[in-house]
């Protein structure tokens, strides 16, 4: 059997039972801290504020950032709340053409709907892809679809993934195009084939293709890093919000860190639902 990458090798079932256990323990649950609703139709404008924290520790990618900041924090500064008010969006002055494109397309949803999710992400985290494979399809399918959440993607690449950035301008050249989606989820399904290439463009190159992304002005963007100042936006923003690892998720006015199984998020969303009126 091959070394285990962050612990994937524990069954589902057992993840599923630590998540529980951790989720339902009051020293875990952090008040008051920093997503503030109605979001606008665009991430590049929206602000967070969150009331409530929940962390799923030890089921994210942590950025070497964060844990070197946890580690030279006092122990009151490292117990204080894991957000704050937040962020106002740098990426509010990216209005070229391609930001507003690829900001547009990472969007998925009736943008109407009473809540949003915004889930900040790490395209080569391990529990990122856990979650997409576990929870994700069925959020889509009873929350998105149905009209009751908008889902939208925050990128936070990871430094010490070397393909993260790479597929996240990925991700975002398809975005500008409207295939943001399909990017996503490919890259994500195909995250054991990529992750450990020393450039995985070839690889990104042949799945837009396959995806029916417009091949000429997709490898355009990405020669260029048109979407990287989104990108990059989009991390610094979310360090603004209290991310500091990957997969976290602001559903509502409940941030949650961490991998978790869908029965444990459809419990958060169907309380936020509640809380505004609108659960099923």
């Amino acid at each position: 059997m091959p070394a285990p990458r962050y612990a994937q090798h524990v069954a589902l079932s057992e993840l599923s039972t630590r998540v529980t256990f951790l989720a339902e323990d009051p020293a875990r649950i952090r008040r008051p801290a920093a997503i503030e609703y109605p979001l606008s139709n665009t991430l590049m404008l929206a602000s967070f504020r969150v009331l409530a924290a929940v962390v799923i520790a030890a089921l994210a990618c942590k950025g070497a950032d964060a844990a070197r900041r946890e580690s030279a924090s006092s122990p009151a500064s490292s117990s204080a709340p894991a957000t704050t008010a937040a962020a106002r969006s740098p990426a509010a002055s990216l209005n070229d053409s391609v930001s507003a494109h690829a900001d547009s397309g990472r969007i998925r949803g009736n943008r109407q709907s009473a809540m949003w999710i915004v889930e900040a992400s790490d395209f080569q985290c391990p529990y990122c892809k856990m979650w997409h494979d576990s929870t994700y399809h069925g959020l889509i399918h009873d929350y998105v679809e149905t009209g009751k959440v908008v889902l939208a993607y925050l990128n936070f690449p990871l430094k010490q993934h070397q393909n993260a950035m790479p597929a996240a301008e990925a991700a975002m050249c398809a975005s500008v195009q409207n295939k943001f989606w399909p990017m996503h989820d490919a890259l994500f399904q195909s995250q054991a084939s990529w992750e450990t290439l020393p450039s995985a463009m070839t690889h990104f190159d042949s799945i837009a293709a396959r995806l029916g992304v417009g091949m000429p002005a997709w490898r355009d963007c990405m020669a260029r890093h048109l979407t990287r100042p989104l990108i990059e936006a989009d991390y610094e923003r979310s360090q603004s919000a209290g991310v500091k690892s990957t997969p976290t998720f602001f559903i509502g006015d409940q941030k949650v860190e961490g991998f978790a199984p869908y029965s444990y998020f459809r419990q958060v969303i169907e309380a936020q639902l509640a809380k505004k009126g609108t659960s099923r």
